[in-house]
């Protein structure tokens, strides 16, 4: 499946920075604008910056990431309010500097509709999404939203009519309490299935 990545993409500085003026005007990525949302976005541009100072990865990743001879893309569907992205995006980034064959680009759900209808989970435009391109077969993999473990914890809480605030509550300190262990360990499965690079 050959994937056209968006001609409207960022880089990661870039996206930060476009967070960032945003926020000095009052205003979050995507169509939908509230309160609420400028409040999880400036929530999130903390919670990246926490994880680029104190994510570390496992040495075993970090071998597995610099070993890759072959030149991939790794493109990130996001907004800036999304809780989800602003805990894997950091460590996204992070795994791609230690390998210079590896290219990152993140473009917006919003602004990009057709490319997020190729990537819907269960039908609905849940992100963050991963995905890893090659230049040869196109698509190498989809991921997204969030971990397994969290995906399930969620699931529980929803199906006991916990309040929406509680689940969000909940969903962050499980990463915290994770440091992406869960999140590491689906990426080294990943690679493992797509060992031909």
């Amino acid at each position: 499946m050959k994937i056209e990545v968006p001609e409207k993409k960022y880089s990661y500085l870039e996206y930060q920075q476009l967070i960032h003026q945003l926020l000095e005007s009052g205003k979050v990525t995507g169509d939908e604008q509230s309160e609420s949302l400028f409040e999880y976005t400036k929530l999130n541009m903390h919670r990246m910056h926490r994880w680029e100072k104190t994510f570390s990865p496992n040495p075993v990743l970090i071998k597995k990431i610099a070993e890759l001879k072959s030149p991939m893309r790794w493109v990130v569907i996001t907004e800036g309010w999304c809780g989800d992205a602003a805990q894997q995006i950091p460590v996204i980034e992070k795994l791609a500097s230690y390998n210079p064959l590896i290219t990152t680009h993140y473009v917006l759900r919003d602004e990009n509709p057709g490319f997020m209808d190729l990537f819907l989970t269960n039908g609905s435009k849940s992100i963050p999404v991963w995905i890893c391109l090659d230049d040869k077969s196109g698509l190498i993999w989809k991921w997204g939203p969030r971990p397994l473990a969290a995906a399930e914890m969620l699931q529980l809480l929803k199906n006991e009519g916990v309040d929406v605030s509680v689940q969000k509550q909940e969903l962050h300190s499980w990463y915290a309490k994770n440091k992406h262990q869960a999140f590491q360990s689906e990426i080294e499965h990943l690679l493992a299935h797509h060992s031909n690079f």
